[in-house]
């Protein structure tokens, strides 16, 4: 049961990756564009390309179409991001992730209208489950119309199409995918993003500002953070080493458990980190959205 450990490891730690973004954008980002946090981000990136060339040399002799789609990934990735840390700006973290999972069914609508590929009863019954479980985590009250949080679902929508456009894209020109290789360049796609956000006069002086004021603790935070989702890659993958691929996606898809349970005992134990609303209506509420998604991401990914 080595495998479970290795494959709990992925949801746990973008779990709390997400909670870590949260943190990152309340403390430091309150009154700057969260647009500069992506260059932080870049920055990091930037400076791990020659640590990850040392450890696999042949991150340099790929072909010009796999370095192309890679860092074309890289560049939207980060777009996605900038979507998603707007929508984590003012949303609690147990709000936002269930919507995470929307890439799920653009995956395959993508999948569907892209490469011909056929969608199962399973599969629409998880894409059921999963706009379920996002309608209830974006309604707050009774009233449909007045609480349905509009902009947080656009957002999430842009952030996750871009994420399943990009994963799309690499199967469309048959990347072959190697974890360093992908992660090289992705990493090249993302400074490049970073370059053009600082290109941009005002983000370059809230930029400047900020790592005036407090370069040690944003930059380690995020640099944590980008450790954090590459363990998590990491441990993910070596679980499918050891059991089947679809049983390690179904355990990954728990993520969105895991935000809501860490998000509670933040609140309860560390509410200076973290706080959610707890309230009774509210709890149930982001509870059945999480497990809607889950069970939803479950079943889509079933053949």
């Amino acid at each position: 049961m080595l495998w479970l450990v290795f494959a709990l490891c992925g949801p746990v730690s973008w779990a709390a990756s997400t909670h870590i973004d949260k943190y990152l954008v309340d403390k430091y980002f309150r009154d700057s564009d969260t647009a500069v946090l992506i260059v932080f981000t870049a920055l990091i990136g930037l400076i791990a390309l020659p640590v990850i060339w040392l450890l696999d040399p042949d991150v340099l002799s790929l072909s010009n179409l796999a370095i192309g789609v890679m860092t074309l990934s890289g560049i939207l990735y980060m777009g996605a991001i900038l979507f998603y840390l707007r929508a984590i700006q003012s949303e609690e973290a147990s709000v936002v992730a269930p919507l995470f999972q929307l890439s799920v069914l653009f995956t395959l609508l993508l999948g569907f209208l892209l490469l011909h590929e056929t969608i199962s009863l399973s599969q629409f019954a998880g894409m059921g489950l999963i706009i379920a479980g996002v309608l209830a985590s974006s309604l707050h009250g009774r009233s449909f119309l007045r609480s349905f949080k509009k902009r947080l679902l656009a957002l999430m929508a842009a952030a996750t199409f871009i994420v399943s456009l990009s994963s799309v894209l690499f199967k469309y020109f048959a990347v072959a995918e190697t974890f360093w290789g992908t992660t090289f360049w992705t990493f090249v796609g993302q400074a490049l993003f970073g370059l053009a956000i600082l290109a941009i006069p005002a983000y370059r002086r809230q930029f400047v500002a900020l790592f005036r004021k407090s370069p040690g603790a944003v930059t380690g935070i995020n640099a944590a953070n980008e450790l954090i989702n590459l363990g998590a890659g990491l441990s993910v993958r070596y679980a499918s080493l050891f059991a089947p691929v679809a049983l390690v996606s179904a355990v990954s898809s728990t993520t969105t458990l895991f935000v809501f349970g860490i998000g509670m005992l933040l609140t309860i134990f560390f509410p200076t980190l973290g706080r959610e609303d707890l309230s009774h209506a509210n709890a149930a509420r982001k509870g059945i959205s999480a497990l809607l998604v889950t069970a939803g991401v479950i079943l889509a990914n079933r053949m």
